[in-house]
């Protein structure tokens, strides 16, 4: 029988446990730190629309992981800035009465935002599959997660890396209907991945306060400036339309917990976790670097928020016109080299 083995136990990994546990889905979930160790001594505080609830999961720490077994499928659930480490951890590792380890046999999904983390994957895992998914959910405090999505949980959208379906794409999705979510999969993953990473260009703002108009202005110019760099890395961006699944019905409940503005970057600024945006819109200017694309308004949000990372404990918003100073710094900058070089 297929177990899931989820490593990481933030929003997504915590949630993908509950949903699971609740519906008679084998699993294990493996984190570190204060969160799994909560969880590991109280349960999960689990809070959808419907309710909140006291999970008791099966979870493990880090330093003292579950025996991976050949029936095994490992959902990586971690941030993409933790990834590495992660894969570097669980690529080697002992299979119970198999004669290969984890990377030669065992399936990996690959649930993080950005582009990275499924070629990053492919260099160990034999098996490799990329999933997109669309999941309102918060976890700010530890051994407390709150998921709005209403009625099913999330979106998911899977396949395998760089492309194709096959029977394991279509067994996870089966499973993850089983377990809530509103699941389907794809011979084209990268394509649903980039075209989400053009939504998630924008949760950078979140860190930022201003006027209305400006933060749309700055948020149009953070997804052109992705759209036309990953145009030009190749990237065909899935359409809405592509999808197998009516998601029509499904939403944001109201007063779930989940509060516009809050995303997964704020949310990991908030707890004081590492930051992700070098694997978002440091993605856009890698892309761009790489293409002859002009990226200012990524490159001044990445790296603003880089700064505040490092040096930093984000207490409050900064303003909007830190961004386009920054853009008009590196504008003049790029005069100046490009006159001296004349």
């Amino acid at each position: 029988m297929t177990r899931y083995v989820i490593i990481g136990a933030g929003a997504v990994g915590a949630s993908l446990a509950a949903q699971f546990e609740l519906a008679g889905i084998p699993y294990a979930l493996v984190g570190r730190g204060a969160q799994i160790s909560h969880i590991r001594e109280h349960g999960l505080s689990y809070r959808r629309p419907t309710g909140t609830q006291q999970v008791k999961l099966n979870a493990f720490d880090l330093s003292d992981p579950p025996e991976l077994t050949p029936q095994d499928i490992l959902l990586l659930t971690v941030k993409s800035q933790d990834a590495s480490s992660a894969l570097a951890f669980w690529s080697w590792r002992n299979v119970s009465g198999a004669a290969d380890p984890a990377a030669v046999i065992l399936p990996i999904v690959a649930f993080q935002n950005g582009l990275a983390t499924e070629a990053l994957a492919l260099r160990t895992f034999a098996h490799v599959y990329g999933a997109s998914i669309m999941t309102p959910a918060r976890f700010t405090e530890t051994g407390n997660v709150v998921c709005g999505g209403d009625p099913e949980v999330g979106v998911v959208t899977i396949g395998r890396f760089p492309r194709g379906r096959d029977e394991t794409s279509n067994r996870i999705a089966t499973d993850l209907k089983r377990a809530g979510y509103l699941a389907e999969t794809t011979g084209e993953i990268t394509g649903w991945k980039s075209a989400k990473l053009l939504h998630n260009a924008r949760n950078v703002l979140e860190l930022f306060h201003g006027p209305a108009d400006l933060r749309s202005e700055i948020g149009e110019s953070l997804v052109d400036e992705a759209r036309r760099a990953l145009q030009a890395a190749g990237y065909r961006l899935a359409a809405p339309s592509e999808r197998n699944i009516d998601i029509s019905n499904w939403g944001v409940a109201e007063n779930s917990g989940i509060h516009p503005g809050q995303q997964s970057t704020w949310q990991s600024f908030t707890r004081g976790a590492s930051s992700e945006v070098d694997f978002l819109n440091g993605e856009i200017v890698l892309l761009g670097r790489l293409h002859g694309i002009a990226t200012p308004y990524n490159n001044a949000v990445q790296r603003i928020a880089g700064e505040l990372a490092q040096y930093g404990e984000f207490s409050s918003p900064l303003p909007l016109d830190d961004i386009l100073a920054d853009v008009d710094m590196r504008d003049q900058r790029d005069y100046i080299e490009f006159a001296t070089a004349r």
